[in-house]
């Protein structure tokens, strides 16, 4: 009885370790990939042309959306989302420097370059002496405005290291162009107050301009291009691999180059 009973005890166990075994083997489900944008088109692009690849791999998606670059930024660092989509390399780097992190971008996409936009002066006009001018108050994309106004001929400026750019660069303002710095965000809606705004792409897409309506569009090289940046860390991850070739798949670019929206954009290689 005793030997009848040890074998039917081996025989549960060795079936309750096949279940086991059978739940243990299924496939795990895919984690949540948490993504942060700011202001602009990245969200769009993400969503018309990445998720849908995301999610044939059986991963959930949540949109979290910030105010500020650096906020975004923030978060990544933290953990507490695990890429975003809002920067190019230039400020990233700076951010990293700055704030003695660690992101990486692991792949660029479609960019809307910086431009400068009015609403007090019809598109074509030659723009005035002691005209007024909003730019980004932060180093890297007051750079970038700077070289708007020196492409145009109204200013002539220093060569200086991005980080380290300030009105002070500006070393001949023949006009006596009125150089206004404020917040990137903050740009569009200065438009009411100032003659003219050199406003980042994203932020004059998310406020209803068009690239068209651009008085003059900044001449956008690779590094300005926008990234998806990770912790670094990540950057060899598999889901941040799937994000890389989600960018890269037939379904993003034909999402992209099939909208007239996207029009002007700056295309990474890849698209083109």
């Amino acid at each position: 009885m005793l030997t009848a009973r040890s074998s039917l005890l081996s025989t549960l166990l060795i079936l309750g370790a096949l279940c086991g075994a059978t739940v243990r083997a299924e496939t795990p489900a895919k984690p949540e990939l948490k993504v942060g944008f700011v202001p602009g088109p990245y969200i769009d692009e993400f969503k018309v042309g990445v998720a849908p690849e995301l999610q044939n791999k059986g991963y959930r998606i949540r949109y979290v959306e910030f105010s500020t670059g650096l906020e975004a930024n923030n978060a990544v660092f933290k953990g507490e989302i695990d890429a975003n989509v809002m920067q190019h390399t230039i400020f990233l780097h700076s951010y990293n420097e700055r704030q003695k992190t660690d992101l990486v971008g692991i792949v660029h996409v479609p960019t809307p370059p910086m431009g400068l936009y009015s609403k007090k002066h019809a598109l074509g006009t030659p723009i005035k002496p002691g005209s007024t001018v909003a730019v980004p108050n932060d180093p890297v994309n007051l750079q970038r405005a700077l070289w708007i106004l020196r492409d145009l001929g109204l200013v002539e400026i220093r060569d200086s290291k991005p980080v380290d750019v300030s009105e002070l660069d500006v070393i001949k303002n023949p006009g006596g162009i009125k150089i206004v710095p404020l917040e990137a965000a903050q740009a569009p809606r200065a438009l009411d107050d100032v003659d003219f705004a050199a406003i980042q792409g994203n932020f004059a897409i998310y406020s209803g301009l068009k690239l068209t309506n651009a008085f003059a569009l900044e001449k956008m090289t690779t590094p300005y291009i926008n990234v998806v940046a990770v912790k670094q860390a990540n950057a060899g991850a598999i889901w941040a691999q799937d994000i890389v070739d989600g960018y890269k798949s037939q379904t993003f670019k034909t999402a992209i180059l099939s909208d007239r929206f996207y029009d002007g954009f700056t295309l990474p290689d890849y698209l083109k």
